[in-house]
């Protein structure tokens, strides 16, 4: 029994040792683990602090640029489509050409009211001279009218004096009584036929005093019915208003259009932004001239391009939905919100890596400098887009008018040249283009 009651505590001390030495290895592991997570943190703190608090970023960003609706300005039926859908076509260049029956028809019917209208402006300043004739004749007959009562009256009283004698018969006397009479009113018709004569004068001068002929009021309307004809025979060929590629084509061929019917788009790739939408709690940082990195999932990491903000939207996205939130009805949950910010992107990269409209785009705000501002204080003083292409449909009409005014006004006028509507014949192999060929 003793020699049991010895070895127990030599048994029981046998296996602490090792016990010891596995407790001191978890506390060394325990206490590396803590030190590389306490290390870990105060890295992410660091880079948080000295990198990642310089930068905004977010991967709701697309692309977004003008899409130029073509529309016709006048009805008609389509005869020639010049570009299909992915084309690339160059400003001015024709892409959907109406029949021009109508509006030769238009034209030509105001050609004849222009030159209508002139000749009876011409009218008016001849009837000038004849009106003017006629005051003198009226007055003439005025004269001769006052002479034959001054005659009358004399034969009335030579005749008074001869009454008492009896030389004169009673009757004589009431004949030149009579006369008298009538030569009084004559004159009075006379004088009341140059009153006459002289407000037709005076109201045919009212038309005409201060003007020539071509400036005539009827002339001026005449003409710019013929302007308005003439720019419709000009318009029924539908250029392209900039450099672009053609997006969601629908017109076809004899479709029979209207004004403003959408007929096919415009997309001018190399006048491209982005609308990055970062949350309200990042837009504290983020100010107008900020430097910006993006890349876009169609190319990846290796292509990057370089931006700058152009400004903030005035609201959120949620406040410009066509069924915008409302949070008053006591169904409330907040939702962090989003506010486009615009992006600008440098020409010659997107003009080396095109990008196309709604692609998506991760963007990276650099916000260490910080002096910029939020909105816009000055305004825009170029206008944000334009065109030259309809600045001179109009360039021929002046000569049309001044060509049918001159014919109309008989001057020796040289014979125009054979008009001809704005725009290309129809196009070769037209009706494969609208079937949703290309042109070979």
């Amino acid at each position: 029994m003793s020699e049991n009651n010895t070895s127990t505590p030599a048994a029981q001390a046998g296996p602490s040792v090792p016990e010891a030495a596995g407790n001191g290895k978890r506390r060394r592991a325990l206490g590396t683990l803590a030190a590389i997570v306490v290390l870990a943190g105060a890295g992410w703190a660091a880079y948080e602090w000295l990198v990642a608090s310089h930068y905004e970023g977010t991967d709701n960003a697309y692309v977004q640029g003008n899409v130029i609706q073509i529309t016709p300005q006048i009805a008609g039926t389509v005869m020639a489509i010049g570009a299909d859908d992915t084309d690339f076509v160059k400003a001015g260049q024709p892409l959907v050409q109406l029949d021009p029956a109508d509006a030769r028809v238009a034209l030509e019917q105001a050609e004849a009211a222009l030159g209508q209208a002139v000749r009876q402006a011409r009218t008016l300043y001849a009837n000038n001279g004849s009106l003017a004739a006629q005051v003198q004749l009226r007055e003439a007959d005025v004269v001769k009218a006052r002479s034959e009562l001054a005659r009358a009256q004399d034969d009335l009283q030579r005749r008074k004096a001869l009454s008492g004698n009896g030389a004169v018969s009673k009757e004589e006397l009431n004949h030149a009584e009579t006369a008298v009479a009538n030569a009084r009113s004559a004159v009075a018709a006379a004088q009341a036929g140059v009153v006459a004569a002289r407000e037709s004068l005076a109201s045919n001068r009212s038309l005409t005093d201060g003007t020539r002929v071509e400036e005539h009021p009827s002339v001026q309307a005449a003409a710019a019915r013929l302007r308005e004809a003439y720019l419709a025979t000009q318009r029924v060929a539908m250029p392209a208003p900039v450099d672009g590629y053609v997006a969601r084509r629908t017109v076809q061929l004899g479709q029979r259009v209207s004004p403003g019917t959408p007929l096919m788009s415009v997309v001018p790739l190399g006048q491209v932004w982005v609308d990055a939408n970062f949350k309200e709690v990042q837009l504290r940082n983020i100010r107008i001239g900020q430097p910006v990195k993006l890349t876009a999932d169609l190319y990846g990491k290796k292509v990057a391009y370089d931006g700058k903000v152009e400004g903030l939207g005035i609201g959120t996205g949620a406040a410009f939905a066509l069924l915008p939130a409302q949070n008053a009805t006591g169904n409330w949950i907040k939702v962090v919100q989003r506010v486009p910010v615009r992006i600008s992107l440098d020409a010659e990269q997107v003009k080396a890596n095109p990008l196309r409209v709604g692609l998506s785009m991760d963007a990276e705000v650099d916000v260490r400098e910080r002096g910029g501002r939020m909105l816009a204080e000055a305004p825009r003083r170029e206008p944000v887009a334009q065109t030259q292409v309809y600045s001179a449909l109009d360039k021929g009409a002046e000569a049309e008018v001044r060509r049918i005014i001159e014919a109309n006004l008989g001057r020796e006028v040289q014979p125009a040249a054979k008009r001809e509507p704005h725009g290309p014949a129809p196009v070769p192999g037209g009706a494969h283009l609208a079937l949703g060929g290309k042109a070979a």
